[in-house]
């Protein structure tokens, strides 16, 4: 158990790391799965699909879906999938977002999710994303990129000028108090977007400020993932929600080894943090289109589709809400998950979360094959609850959803507090349930 939880914590740190953005969350886990045989088709071409044949597809380079083909139509046999979100909460730079102010060059920024904006302040930010740069005669190519070095600061106002912040809490206006500061005003200094380009440059890249056309980017933090604690049991990161759902499902997938009648496969859908309406969120198409295209591989006839979901299901991953030990009372008496016990799985009557009976049942039983003891999150009654894809694809495809998700502390905040043990166990119930 030491040397596999030693593996697969180290492997989620690292995909952490290089998936400072949904594009870099997409790209680390497309070189995860092409390592383990999947083929990327792309959804403009015509899909040839063999039985047993190890796929990926990605919309717009932010979400992605791969499957493994079953022996069985899925009409038949029909899918098993674990879905997830590429995007967390960060800081947007804006399309046009240099400004000078009382000699500090600073850049705009947009909030994009639900943002712990406090944890943002006084920490070392790089950025990442995308940048399309014009080519030519081929319009426009998007490039990844990660500034991993500290390039831009949001200094909080010291507390000489702000002698109550401790008594009536920190107030953030977004456009005010959060552009960051990136240099001192100056003949020599550089502008953003000639920083991006020799960025760019040195990459291989052919870019100058005339063909820098537009970009993708977030601020995101410089400090690596880590593990913490007295036996090092706890793993802090940024953005663990989502990428550690992400990175177990992907994981699961590459371990799946040899044939079985039914489809296994995983979606990882961006915008989920901003309510996944866009062309590659879970409002979108994407899965219903996917799942259409395998299911009338083998069965051509018009009602394929609604027959392989009627005999499926779907494991919606997000990051459940663990007891926090100074503000236990923010959760209902006998619904408070802990750091290291095991799997969330979350009820909400009102259809924030998905689970019912049915998919609960289910999900226990892989528990129980697994060795692995499930944890329950009701939300307060006087409080209300987020919500994850899983009711969002249930409702768009009428799927059978559960929705669970690992403990986590500071959920949103720029750094977030796991266990390391609880990688082990969903990493053993996705298992079981792909195997």
């Amino acid at each position: 158990m030491p040397g596999m939880t030693d593996r697969l914590v180290s492997g989620l740190l690292s995909y952490i790391d290089t998936s400072p953005s949904p594009f870099h969350a997409v790209a680390s886990a497309r070189t995860l799965l092409e390592e383990h045989g999947y083929q990327p088709l792309d959804e403009g071409d015509r899909w040839e699909l063999a039985p047993d044949g190890k796929y990926l597809v990605t919309r717009n380079d932010a979400s992605l879906a791969a499957f493994h083909v079953g022996t069985g139509a899925p009409a038949d046999a029909g899918f098993d999938l674990i879905g997830a979100h590429t995007d967390s909460p960060n800081l947007r730079l804006k399309p046009n977002p240099e400004s000078i102010a009382h000699g500090y060059l600073q850049v705009g920024v947009e909030v994009y999710g639900g943002v712990l904006l406090s944890t943002w302040l006084d920490r070392d930010l790089g950025l990442a994303g995308r940048v399309f740069v014009e080519r030519p005669d081929r319009g426009h190519g998007a490039h990844l990129v990660h500034i991993d070095r500290p390039m831009f600061r949001i200094p909080n106002l010291a507390i000489h000028l702000n002698r109550n912040v401790n008594a009536e809490g920190l107030k953030l206006n977004p456009q005010r108090h959060l552009p960051p500061i990136m240099g001192l005003e100056g003949e020599d200094a550089p502008s953003l977007t000639e920083t991006l380009c020799s960025v760019l440059q040195r990459a291989g890249v052919e870019a100058d400020e005339a063909r820098l056309h537009s970009w993708d980017l977030g601020l995101c933090d410089t400090q690596p993932a880590t593990m913490f604690g007295l036996r090092n049991e706890f793993v802090s990161a940024p953005r663990l929600d989502n990428l550690a759902s992400c990175y177990m499902a992907v994981t699961a997938l590459c371990r799946v080894s040899g044939p079985r009648a039914r489809t296994r496969g995983i979606v990882l859908y961006d915008h989920e943090e901003v309510g996944s309406r866009s062309g590659q969120g879970a409002h979108s198409t994407f899965l219903s289109d996917v799942l259409g295209r395998l299911a009338r591989a083998r069965s051509p006839e018009g009602d394929a589709l609604e027959r392989a979901i009627a005999r499926s299901m779907l494991i919606s991953a997000d990051m459940a809400h663990a007891v926090h030990p100074n503000y236990a009372d923010k959760h209902d008496p006998n619904h408070r998950p802990r750091l290291g016990a095991g799997p969330v799985i979350k009820v909400n009557v009102s259809q924030a979360y998905a689970s019912d009976g049915r998919s609960m049942a289910r999900f226990r039983g892989l528990c129980e094959q697994a060795d692995v003891v499930p944890q329950l999150f009701v939300s307060r009654a006087d409080l209300a609850c987020g919500s994850t894809i899983g009711p969002i694809t249930a409702a768009r495809l009428g799927l059978p959803t559960i929705d669970v998700g690992n403990p986590l502390l500071a959920m949103h905040s720029i750094r977030e507090t796991a266990a390391a043990a609880d990688v082990i166990a969903m990493q053993a119930v996705m298992d079981a349930y792909f195997g």
